[in-house]
């Protein structure tokens, strides 16, 4: 099960559960999709891979113990773990490769 973030891990922006601009690499590190196409150029500062839109838990269980009410989103805030030097230099060097390819 994926572990809801509550913010962009780069401008801190809050992304609530239902956030449609919400985007997470495959580590589940979480980034608002501005930053990720303006700042980032779809490179995880934290692995080098690359971001897909963050899914949307149900509000409600359609199905026994699957909703936002079952497995509650975190609400530990995440921050940049790289300094944003060394982060710009890596989205340099990656973005011009494909996330499949990195």
């Amino acid at each position: 099960m994926l572990e809801l973030r509550p913010n962009c891990e780069y401008c801190d922006k809050d992304l609530p559960v239902n956030a449609p601009d919400a985007r997470i690499c495959s580590y589940e590190c979480t980034f608002c999709a501005d930053c990720v196409s303006k700042k980032l150029s779809n490179v995880c500062p934290n692995c080098g891979g690359g971001f897909v839109p963050r899914p949307i838990r149900p509000a409600v269980a359609h199905r026994e113990n699957t909703s936002r009410q079952h497995q509650r989103p975190s609400t530990i805030r995440q921050y940049l773990s790289y300094p944003i030097d060394n982060i710009n230099a890596l989205v340099l060097r990656l973005k011009h490769i494909a996330p499949e390819d990195r």
